[in-house]
């Protein structure tokens, strides 16, 4: 268990926040389409991930409210990056779909921030390497708690 009332555990949870909200701001400025803001982003890395899904879902994985998701929809929709079905068991619900558009785009997305990252990574010397691609797993399960 952490305690954060002792200085390496503070120090250490400190510093992980502060690195990785450092490189999340540099990797988003790495992004292949600049007319879509990050939240855009990250439904459409949504959908990929967890597949098709309704606005409702969409706005319980994303952390925001159903009638910020229903916007979101709507403009990624009006840039073919989405399209809108109806529900197969509840006519009064959508499902919501990532297009080839948008999946080409999140393709070329991750391509050029996973070399974007690569050549950074490439300063680590072999330590700081090995050390890295050991915690990656621990920083993925991180992110989905």
């Amino acid at each position: 268990m952490l305690d954060l009332s002792q200085g390496e555990d503070a120090a250490a949870i400190s510093a992980l926040r502060s690195s990785v909200m450092r490189l999340s701001r540099r990797i988003k400025h790495q992004r292949v389409d600049e007319s879509l803001s990050p939240t855009e982003m990250s439904v459409l890395g949504t959908l990929a991930r967890c597949g098709s899904a309704t606005p409702g879902e969409l706005a319980r994985k994303e952390h925001v409210q159903p009638p910020s998701m229903t916007r979101i929809v709507a403009l990624l929709e009006a840039k073919g990056l989405v399209r809108l079905e109806p529900h197969p068991e509840d006519r009064r619900q959508k499902v919501v779909s990532s297009t080839e558009r948008a999946e080409t785009m999140l393709a070329e997305s991750r391509r050029k921030r996973n070399v974007w990252l690569a050549q950074l990574a490439a300063e680590l010397d072999e330590d700081e390497w090995e050390k890295l691609r050991a915690a990656a797993p621990v920083m993925e399960k991180l992110a989905h708690l």
